[in-house]
């Protein structure tokens, strides 16, 4: 269902496009290229089991955890209302 001039599926389009976007974003932060033997946090060893499992990482489990509890902002506003693009 529509709204307004809105076709039909747009509401779909939109959650497809952040779905979109979130994978973007997340392949994008994802390590590459060559991993440190140390974490690039706190200086410990990274288990050579992470390192074949992850090519490219730099932080051990710990740090990374750490880093995963931070807020991430996308920086993508898809609300119709202009209320909501003046947050």
């Amino acid at each position: 269902m529509a709204n307004g001039w809105a076709p039909d599926g747009a509401v779909q389009d939109q959650i497809d496009d952040t779905v979109t976007d979130g994978v973007m974003s997340a392949r994008a932060r994802m390590p590459t290229g060559e991993g440190a033997a140390h974490c690039v946090e706190c200086g410990d060893e990274i288990p050579e089991a992470r390192r074949r499992a992850l090519p490219g990482v730099r932080t051990c489990i710990t740090c990374q955890a750490a880093l995963d509890r931070r807020p991430v902002n996308s920086g993508f506003n898809r609300r119709g209302n202009k209320d909501s693009q003046l947050k």
